[in-house]
């Protein structure tokens, strides 16, 4: 029996011994580690195998990559009076200047502040899991499914650097051609997003004490 901080008592499968299946979804009482699924025949793990180490593998690279998703031009336009290189700022800001409020404020929210959220978020969660601690537990489980919820805005520079390329390629005129920045962006919201699919949010709510001889945390299992 485990106790949050504000004192409602939770209990976890994993201290009464159940598992799921992660591919059929069955629930089995006294299974252990590595077993079949008797239903589907898929491994039984109670928690994602690797889960902290994959997800830090993830979160570190999309952190390495939003540097350069930042300073790198995502869009190079071309035309009559020159070349011009934009970055995800100097676009938020030249929507600004211009008087589209709105829109500067939609990528600015979407393009930077929703993937250095993610990855802040992220990196709260995993270090909580790594470490078992039992700070707010309730929050950070809700934190995970907010990354979850938003994770599905985060493309929204690419998607319009991409429909730009496409529809504005008047030779002579104007060109619009996707700038190294983009590839970059796009990188660290896929990094996100597999480091979000790759933590398991249960860690959150382990403690070594409350669980069976066959749920080890992963600290434990890696010295074995």
């Amino acid at each position: 029996m485990k106790t949050l901080a504000e004192g409602t008592p939770v209990t976890t499968a994993a201290s009464l011994g159940l598992m799921v299946c992660s591919h059929c979804g069955t629930v089995w009482a006294d299974a252990h580690d590595d077993e079949h699924c008797e239903r589907c025949g898929t491994r039984l793990h109670p928690r994602k195998p690797q889960s902290v180490s994959r997800t830090w593998a993830f979160l570190l690279a999309a952190c390495v990559m939003y540097i350069p998703a930042n300073m790198l031009p995502v869009m190079i336009t071309t035309t009559l009076f020159g070349t011009q290189y934009d970055t995800i700022l100097s676009g938020i800001i030249y929507f600004f200047v211009s008087g589209a409020y709105g829109l500067a404020a939609v990528i600015f929210i979407a393009s930077f502040l929703v993937p250095l959220f993610k990855l802040v978020a992220l990196l709260i969660l995993v270090v909580g899991a790594q470490r078992q601690s039992s700070w707010r537990r309730l929050q950070r489980s809700n934190l995970y499914h907010v990354v979850e919820f938003i994770g599905r805005w985060s493309m929204l520079d690419v998607f319009v650097v991409s429909l730009m390329t496409g529809l504005v390629q008047m030779k002579g005129l104007a060109v619009v051609n996707a700038g190294v920045g983009i590839a970059a962006f796009g990188a660290v919201v896929v990094l996100t997003m597999l480091a979000s699919l790759s933590f398991d949010p249960r860690l959150t709510w382990d403690d070594p004490q409350d669980m069976s001889d066959d749920v080890q945390p992963e600290s434990e299992a890696h010295a074995q």
